[in-house]
């Protein structure tokens, strides 16, 4: 299955080059070219058969992981984050660097003072360890600057549920590319982009270049449907169908834009729901102000306990988006006004 495949995959930030091979391989019996640009992403372009706008669908290919920053003299590794994580999710985590495998690692609750246990940990407080008795014999199999990867793995759960790693955002490069094994009139590019965890800097290099008509992000995001937390946290619901966003940290989407996919979705029978929340961002926030400006439309899949060792979303969710995004496309450029 090829979400298990990309979910299972080792691909932070700056260091995509498994995540963009797989897909490079996967998509390359269904595009018509295929290339990677200076800052890493991935652009794949299938031709339409009319003349059309040119859509872009784009995906952000890297996962939240950490950093080694430092080898203590026993030792044990220092670390920091890339993307955003809780630090309060990290004890005793197994994670792997270069193939050398380790646990997240802290001072024991026994040893902890009673105010110490009143506080979560820091990620100052926290180390590596990967079984080294010294500098020395760390040295030899992990150096600074090496990524440290969750080994979780993908698994089904429940009724319909996946268990898995980096779901934000290989849900969104698993979708455009059961897109792109479809044909439509139009003229699509694909742009599997890096660095979104970061600063969102492959899109504002991919849209500054490829110049679309039409932007649409495939995104994972924040799920948080649970009894002990108010309804208007939840954001999204798993099984509610994909997520339309109407405002984030960065973009404010066009009101137009998002009445025809709600209209779309209500005629054909889809599932849908909008995200309720403005925190946050993702690739959008740079495409739609690229240039002289993008139209562009973000829809996510429900993910629970997103930026963490292991999410969870819905297939039912999953393949809605793809249908959704499918409507999308064939009802453009006759149905669509930008």
């Amino acid at each position: 299955m090829l979400l298990k495949k990309l979910s299972e995959l080792k691909g932070t930030s700056g260091a995509e080059k498994a995540v963009r091979d797989t897909l490079r391989e996967e998509i390359a019996p269904w595009v018509d070219s295929i290339s990677v640009d200076k800052i890493g992403n991935l652009i794949a372009t299938k031709k339409g058969s009319e003349p059309a706008p040119e859509i872009l669908l784009t995906a952000h290919m890297d996962e939240v992981a950490l950093m080694i920053t430092e080898i203590t003299p026993d030792g044990f590794l220092k670390f920091r984050s890339v993307g955003l994580i809780d630090p309060r999710i990290l004890v005793s985590k197994p994670v792997q660097i270069s193939g050398i495998n380790g646990v997240i690692g802290a001072k024991a609750i026994h040893l902890q003072k009673p105010k110490e246990r009143q506080h979560a940990l820091k990620l100052e407080q926290l180390y590596i360890d990967i079984g080294a008795k010294s500098q020395e014999e760390a040295n030899k199999h992990v150096k600074l600057g090496d990524y440290a990867y969750f080994m979780t793995k993908f698994e089904s759960l429940g009724s319909g549920f996946f268990k898995g790693k980096a779901f934000d955002d290989r849900v969104g490069c698993y979708i455009i590319t059961e897109i792109l094994k479809k044909n439509f009139n139009l003229a699509l590019v694909a742009a599997f982009t890096v660095q979104e965890e970061v600063g969102l800097r492959g899109a504002k290099v991919a849209a500054y270049h490829l110049k679309p008509d039409f932007a649409l992000v495939l995104e994972g995001t924040i799920s948080a449907d649970m009894a002990h937390l108010e309804e208007e946290d939840w954001v999204t619901e798993l099984g509610k169908g994909p997520a339309i966003s109407i405002q984030d940290r960065t973009t404010l989407y066009n009101p137009q834009l998002i009445r025809q996919v709600v209209n779309l979705a209500k005629e054909k029978g889809i599932p849908f729901q909008f995200r309720r929340d403005s925190r946050g961002d993702n690739d959008a926030g740079k495409i739609h102000s690229s240039r002289e400006g993008i139209p562009t439309l973000s829809i996510s899949v429900p993910c629970r306990y997103i930026h963490s060792s292991v999410s969870l979303v819905k297939q039912e969710d999953i393949d809605h988006t793809i249908q959704l995004v499918e409507e999308i496309l064939q009802a453009i450029p006759d149905h669509f006004k930008f």
